[in-house]
């Protein structure tokens, strides 16, 4: 494993973090289990996780991810090997379930993370993140920004003065951001500089070689303010595994059990996973170790998010990390990304 840290923290962290929104609906307890006992073991010290996970967010698993890790804890003892990120839920009139207000107010953040803490069976959090804007702004696929009515009012400041207090507390170690802008992560940032609050250290968002849009504004943002990227949905939905080349039909996949995904099956996706794989082959690579080792060696990335549902394809992932691929190789890579940019933002 290769291990970096967490810009402005002295938290050692591996390349790769375990994503983990599948336990509690594609993988039971004991799967779960089994694949955090098999990350340990091999080096993935990361694990990431949040309140509204398992996948696809819904009242009958609300907070079963959580509660799955929490079990992992209490049987092995191991929270202080782990890395732990969790998030809060943003606003989103499907998930009034979670709370009376799903939102960033005082009161939501401290009930919020009080029962994350509770189903994680610990008492801290290494990173806790917002996970997606109040606002309303481009993110989960959305291109154009489209002038709109938004009742939001500027609460950055006290959202970041509400997060201060529970790292005094000792609840939270560090705060991250996740689906947000530049606009957004540049306004956090801002009122740490100007009134000494807790620094953004961390902000996970989509990152693949279907969707590089990250590199346009955020990138620059974390590379000039040391912030690093949590890159997930790194395999695209399991689209750059490459199983759904031939026109295979997976029933179990996350393509197919999530058709809210559907930018991953546009023909723009799929031909460019095509020339993908084409280098891939050409250098004698799978197209899973040229997704991930791509990801990997940007500069602006702390670790990269895999997800699995078998031990098998979490080996392969994290065996991934020792892959370097050349200036030769990266140079095809942006030739594919020239003549079809990000078809699955």
């Amino acid at each position: 494993m290769k291990y970096t840290t967490i810009l402005n923290t002295d938290i050692k962290v591996s390349k790769i973090c375990l994503g983990t929104m599948t336990f509690g609906e594609q993988n039971s307890e004991a799967e779960g289990h089994a694949q955090m006992d098999y990350a340990l073991d091999n080096g993935v010290n990361f694990f990431d996780t949040a309140e509204m996970y398992s996948v696809p967010g819904r009242q009958e698993t609300y907070g079963s991810t959580e509660r799955i890790i929490g079990t992992w804890f209490k049987k092995t003892g191991k929270r202080d090997q782990v890395v732990l990120a969790t998030k809060i839920a943003g606003p989103n009139p499907a998930f009034t379930y979670m709370r009376e207000k799903v939102d960033f107010s005082p009161a939501s953040i401290q009930y919020a993370l009080d029962q994350s803490l509770q189903r994680l069976q610990t008492d801290y959090v290494d990173i806790y993140q917002l996970h997606w804007p109040e606002r309303k702004a481009n993110f989960f696929g959305q291109r154009g920004f489209k002038a709109q009515d938004d009742a939001w009012e500027d609460n950055i400041h006290e959202v970041l003065t509400s997060l201060e207090g529970f790292v005094k507390q000792g609840k939270i170690k560090h705060i991250g951001l996740s689906n947000e802008t530049p606009w957004g992560l540049m306004r956090f940032l801002e009122e740490h500089k100007y009134h000494n609050l807790p620094k953004i250290k961390t902000v996970q968002n989509p990152y693949s070689l279907l969707n590089r849009s990250f590199e346009v504004g955020n990138a620059e943002v974390c590379l000039r303010e040391k912030v690093g990227l949590l890159a997930y949905s790194p395999m695209a939905f399991g689209l750059l595994s490459g199983k759904f080349l031939n026109g295979q039909q997976h029933p179990t996949s996350r393509l197919a059990l999530f058709p809210q995904m559907a930018r991953y099956s546009s023909p723009q996706s799929a031909e460019a996973t095509r020339l993908y794989n084409e280098i891939a082959q050409q250098n004698g690579l799978t197209l899973t170790q040229l997704a991930l080792a791509f990801i990997e060696q940007q500069p602006f990335v702390t670790s990269t998010i895999i997800g699995a549902t078998t031990i098998e394809q979490l080996k392969e992932n994290i065996d991934t990390i020792q892959v370097t691929l050349s200036a030769e190789v990266m140079k095809a890579i942006d030739g594919v990304q020239a003549i079809i940019p990000d078809p699955a933002p």
